[in-house]
């Protein structure tokens, strides 16, 4: 029988090696408490034995220190699409962002958390105004239990794409960074969380993310700046359900249901 051991490895570096994998050429051109919303549950566990259960939650999110904090976001490599870059500047670190994904699939409702990544979601506004989304496609789908997201955030649509600078790391990883390194024990993302998805290595975010549509097992790297609402998972779930084409050697693919974002607002 599988140990829950195994089971964690396995899960855990097979999809943050397909992330990696995703944005390694993106790093050449730039990487909540359990539930931060009621909306965030807990899916059951799937036929290769994945029980969330069995692992730890995402740590505990700090309080705020300030109303405000300082982002800043370095030039790193070149646009995939015309962007602004966000000025350094202070940004309010308490409050939400409710924006929505207009999608060929249908909409899928945000909302932003300024107190979990200020800095996260002071560039997904800013890159949403400027229409740096519209007309992207969702471009990378893993749908095994304990692997159930999509990526999403690159007009290039290859995983390689940014928007031309970088930012710092937020929580949770710079939680755990302190007490265990940059890799510490993999944690349950839950159903619902939105995160961003770096390059792999230390504050490389730019603009893609992750929707997390089931409990995923990730090492706790990838900063979480906000939650799905019920009706953008049921989305996402069906967008899944048509599975991918299997393209990732790491796992996963593009879907077969394209998630074309025609609008963010």
């Amino acid at each position: 029988m599988t140990s829950s051991t195994s089971i964690a490895a396995r899960l855990a570096l097979t999809v943050a090696a397909a992330l990696a994998a995703a944005a390694c050429a993106a790093s050449a051109t730039a990487p909540a408490p359990a539930a931060l919303r009621a909306t965030t549950t807990t899916t059951p566990a799937g036929p290769a034995g994945f029980d969330p259960s069995d692992y730890a939650a995402l740590p505990p999110r700090p309080e705020p220190g300030a109303s405000t904090v300082t982002c800043t976001y370095p030039a790193a490599g070149p646009t995939a699409r015309t962007a602004t870059m966000p000025a350094s500047t202070s940004v309010p670190a308490t409050g939400t962002v409710e924006l929505t994904l207009t999608t060929s699939a249908g909409p899928v409702p945000l909302v932003l958390e300024r107190s979990a990544a200020p800095c996260a979601v002071h560039s997904f506004a800013a890159l949403a105004r400027q229409g740096f989304f519209d007309g992207t496609q969702c471009h990378h789908l893993t749908d095994d239990p304990g692997m159930q997201m999509l990526r999403c955030g690159d007009p290039t649509g290859s995983g390689a794409g940014g928007p031309g600078y970088t930012f710092a790391d937020e929580y949770p990883v710079t939680v755990v960074r302190g007490e265990n390194g940059y890799l510490p024990v993999p944690v349950v993302y839950p159903r619902g969380t939105v995160a961003m998805a770096g390059a792999g290595h230390r504050d490389s975010n730019g603009s893609q993310f992750l929707l997390v549509f089931g409990d995923s097992l990730l090492h706790p790297q990838y900063s979480v700046f906000g939650t799905v609402a019920e009706p953008g998972l049921q989305v996402l779930e069906e967008v899944a359900a048509a599975g991918n084409d299997g393209s990732s050697p790491l796992g996963g693919g593009r879907p077969l249901t394209p998630l074309v974002v025609t609008d963010v607002g």
